[in-house]
C-alpha cells in the first residue's frame, strides 16, 4: 500500500488538490468503516501527500455523520503524521472579515452525537489535550498563509456546534459572550483523534459569514457560504502547496507520544479482538 506522512483533509468545496502527480487512489476499510471517499496519494511540489475529501466528493456527508474515526485510522494507516484540515466558519468578531482565514488554537466542543474517541468497550485512555492543535503545524501553516498573502489571523477559539442547522442569535451571541472567535461544524471530533492517534493536527478554518449576530449583515445561509467558499478554497489550495515543503521531517512537538501517559486500563485486561482491531494505534505501548 503506497505511503504519505501528510494528509489534507478537504471541506466543503475542496474536493482535489491541483497539480498532483504520481497519483494512486486507495480504498481502505477500517475497524471503524469506511473513510469519507477514497484516499487519493501523490505527489505535489515533490512531496508525497494523503488527500481525503471530508465529506466525500460531491459533499454528500452532513457533519454529524462524518465517519472521523475511519477517516483518521485510514489516514494513520498511510503512515500520515500530519494532517492539515480545511473548515468553514462563521466570525464571532468584527474583525475576522468573510474571505478571511484563522488558525486557532482553542476548541469549545458543543457537539451532541458523535463518537469522539478510538477507545471504548473497556478501554480507558485520556489524552492530554489542553493545547488541541499542533503548534508546530500550525504555525507552519500560518506562516505560508502569511507568505502567499492572505489575511490570516493567528490563535483563536473556534466552537464547535453539532448542526446540520445554523446558530440561533440567543446562541451567537453566548458564543461571542465566551470570547469565542469563530463557530463551525467539523473541527471535532477529527482533532480528538488525530491526538489519540498521535498525529500533528492543524486547520485553516477559513470565515465565510457573520453567524447570525451581525446587526449589519443578514444571518447565514448556505448561499452565501457558497459564494464566499470559492475564494477561500482557492488560497487554502496555495497555503497547503507553500507549507508542505516546510513541515518538518522530525517530529519535536508532543503528538507522537499522546498516548504515553494516556492508558488508566492495565494493558493485560484488553481483549485479544480490541489488540488487534487497535494495534495502529497501541500496538507500541502494549509490548
Amino acid at each position: 500500500m503506497p505511503q504519505a506522512k501528510i494528509g489534507v483533509i478537504g471541506g466543503s468545496g475542496l474536493y482535489d488538490i491541483e497539480g498532483m502527480t504520481d497519483i494512486e487512489e486507495v480504498d481502505i476499510n477500517t475497524p471503524f468503516g469506511k473513510p469519507s471517499d477514497t484516499i487519493t496519494i501523490g505527489r505535489l511540489g515533490g512531496v508525497k501527500v494523503a488527500f481525503l475529501p471530508r465529506h466525500g466528493r460531491g459533499d454528500h456527508i452532513p457533519p454529524t455523520d462524518v465517519p472521523a474515526r475511519a477517516n483518521i485510522y485510514a489516514l494513520k494507516s498511510l503512515g500520515v503524521e500530519h494532517i492539515i484540515g480545511i473548515n468553514s466558519v462563521g466570525s464571532l468578531k468584527e474583525e475576522l472579515k468573510p474571505g478571511d482565514l484563522v488558525i486557532p488554537d482553542q476548541l469549545i466542543d458543543r457537539t451532541r452525537s458523535r463518537i469522539n474517541t478510538f477507545f471504548r468497550e473497556s478501554i480507558a485512555v485520556h489524552i492530554p489535550f489542553a493545547e488541541p492543535f499542533c503548534p508546530v503545524l500550525s504555525q507552519v501553516v500560518y506562516q505560508a498563509a502569511q507568505d502567499i498573502g492572505a489575511t490570516a489571523h493567528r490563535g483563536g477559539t473556534y466552537v464547535v456546534m453539532e448542526g446540520p442547522a445554523f446558530s440561533t442569535k440567543a446562541e451567537s451571541y453566548l458564543y461571542r459572550s465566551w470570547g469565542a472567535d469563530a463557530i463551525g461544524m467539523t473541527a471535532l471530533p477529527e482533532a480528538k483523534l488525530a491526538r489519540e492517534a498521535e498525529i500533528c493536527y492543524a486547520i485553516i478554518a477559513c470565515v465565510t459569514d457573520y453567524d447570525c449576530w451581525h446587526e449589519r449583515h443578514e444571518p447565514v445561509t448556505a448561499e452565501m457560504i457558497l459564494n464566499v467558499q470559492r475564494q477561500n478554497v482557492d488560497t487554502a489550495k496555495k497555503i497547503i502547496k507553500l507549507a508542505l515543503g516546510r513541515i518538518p521531517e522530525k517530529r519535536e512537538c508532543d503528538c507522537p507520544t499522546a498516548l504515553k501517559t494516556a492508558f488508566v486500563t492495565a494493558p493485560e485486561t484488553i481483549s485479544d479482538k480490541q489488540k488487534k482491531e487497535l494495534n495502529l494505534l497501541i500496538g507500541k505501548y502494549l509490548t
